[in-house]
């Protein structure tokens, strides 16, 4: 059976190649037509958030019997051609959730304790002094969390038992055992926006969750509050961001994700504030994780071949 794997980085080749020897293996991204041009043989095709699995792609290989993606999300896949078309889609429902967690504290740590502002003073500088360079302390401050799933309960735990935080947490559907369990508790949207001294967004970016943070729960927040994005960039209003950095309302920003990733140009202004900190979307993206990623693929990929029943399927046909 024809395998294709699109969107590979070159050190995972072995990996697919030790598992799948007659694999086909591209890297980079495909446009749909070149999806369909490369792919026309393929019955098994994994990919990963980048290659748009249209309703065009799907109809135009005629062999596909299996969609696999290597992501949480699977909002790049045509869901409902799929399905009638009767072509399974399975996905990896957890492949990093503490990795990200970790980013997270790696973002707020080099904001709130003015990492990049203490590299630059002694590496262009050339002075090695600390005046000026005050950071945060954690310990005692209040984290608020939006979005309590893998990801959010991870910070959770981190925040209160590792840094000893006071959590709270706002999720439309609360999960109290875990609240129990990792020393936080659940509270509204309006209690999060004024308790907070630092707050982080685990949410998925839905029709109620575009621009959550907007100017008028920018307005309810504490002076100088810190916020954490690590969920999707459209879950908070770029200009609204950008105005409440420039007021000083808000202390520090912590981005993985941008409202306009594909235009950075839009970010512009965003970029040039001394008090953001942005990643490139690379919070899922460590040892660990891609390991598990590859290996929850290469599961649900061996369980179709011996028609076993597909645990991470996302729609069921």
């Amino acid at each position: 059976m024809q395998i294709t794997f699109l969107e590979v980085e070159k050190e995972d080749e072995k990996k697919i190649k030790k598992v799948f020897p007659e694999a086909q293996i591209f890297d980079g991204v495909f446009s749909e037509d070149e999806i369909i041009e490369k792919c026309q043989d393929a019955e098994i095709l994994c990919v990963f958030i980048y290659s748009q699995i249209s309703k065009k792609v799907i109809e135009s290989l005629p062999n596909l019997k299996l969609i696999v993606t290597r992501s949480v999300g699977y909002d790049h896949i045509d869901l409902k051609t799929a399905e009638e078309k009767k072509i399974p889609v399975c996905n990896v429902p957890d492949y990093g959730s503490h990795v990200i967690a970790e980013h997270v504290f790696a973002l707020l740590l080099s904001g709130i304790r003015r990492i990049s502002e203490g590299e630059d003073r002694v590496e262009k500088e050339h002075k090695f002094e600390f005046q000026g360079l005050r950071g945060l302390a954690l310990k005692g401050k209040t984290l608020g969390i939006i979005g309590t799933g893998k990801i959010g309960k991870n910070v959770a735990r981190m925040a209160s038992l590792g840094f000893l935080m006071d959590v709270i947490a706002y999720d439309p559907f609360p999960d109290e055992d875990s609240a129990r369990e990792n020393h936080y508790k659940y509270v509204d949207l309006d209690e999060i926006w004024k308790k907070s001294d630092i707050i982080s967004l685990h949410c998925p970016l839905l029709p109620e969750t575009h621009h959550l943070i907007n100017d008028e729960v920018i307005g309810k927040m504490k002076k100088d509050v810190v916020i954490i994005n690590t969920s999707r960039g459209g879950v908070i209003k770029t200009s609204d961001l950008l105005e409440g950095l420039q007021s000083g309302k808000i202390a520090h920003a912590a981005l993985d994700v941008l409202e306009h990733e594909k235009n950075i140009e839009e970010n512009k202004k965003l970029l040039e504030m001394p008090n953001v900190i942005i990643t490139p979307h690379v919070a899922f993206y460590a040892d660990d994780s891609m390991n598990r990623m590859y290996k929850e693929a290469f599961d649900s990929v061996e369980r179709f071949l011996k028609k076993e029943k597909l645990v991470h399927q996302v729609i069921g046909v």
